[in-house]
């Protein structure tokens, strides 16, 4: 239904992330996706522990950012789910960074 949606220019530069069930390695899901030039990302070995922090992330970002907001448009969702992941990632402290936001993290530097 979202392929149905999606402009096929920015195709490209969008990633499928899955946990390898059984319904994503399908060939003719594979193909879809290919068809649309998404890119395909997988967790290596199917193990549920390997996507725990892609799952922490999107229930922080779905929970503490996007839960209370309505959404009308295709162009109203990118505009939210941006401002939700720029708070994330540059507001929000996080107790396993040391309460530093990842930007600081991942630089290397704190307060």
């Amino acid at each position: 239904m979202a392929l149905e949606h999606i402009n096929p220019q920015i195709g490209k530069t969008l990633i499928h992330h899955s946990d390898r069930g059984l319904q994503y390695c399908c060939a003719d899901y594979i193909a879809l996706l290919d068809s649309f030039e998404v890119q395909i990302s997988m967790t290596e070995t199917g193990d549920p522990l390997e996507n725990a922090i892609a799952e922490r992330v999107n229930g922080i970002i779905k929970n503490e950012y996007l839960g209370h907001k309505s959404v009308y448009s295709l162009a109203q969702a990118r505009s939210v789910l941006e401002q939700a992941v720029f708070l994330y990632n540059y507001k929000r402290p996080h107790l396993s960074c040391d309460m530093l936001v990842p930007e600081q993290a991942h630089r290397g530097r704190g307060n």
